[in-house]
């Protein structure tokens, strides 16, 4: 039996969230934004300092080629 799970592939702002799943739905991946009301109106009830606080979430089916897109993400800001 296969055991699918929600994977949390990257945490941000809401700008970095965002951009983020516009790359991995042009990736062809499904991606569900968790806490995002939340993580804009009291960030620092769902993220500890308030940062980071709203998550990105794929299948674990999905995880390993979201995880890629998350690092070239990542991997190309760090260059900038």
């Amino acid at each position: 039996m296969n055991d699918i799970k929600a994977v949390e592939v990257f945490a941000g702002t809401s700008w970095e969230s965002g951009l983020v799943k516009s790359l991995l739905e042009n990736a062809e991946i499904e991606v569900f934004v968790q806490d995002e009301i939340q993580g804009n109106l009291v960030p620092w009830y769902t993220s500890p300092g308030g940062t980071s606080s709203i998550r990105l979430v794929v299948s674990s089916e999905d995880e390993e080629k979201a995880r890629e897109v998350v690092n070239q993400y990542m991997t190309d800001i760090a260059r900038r």
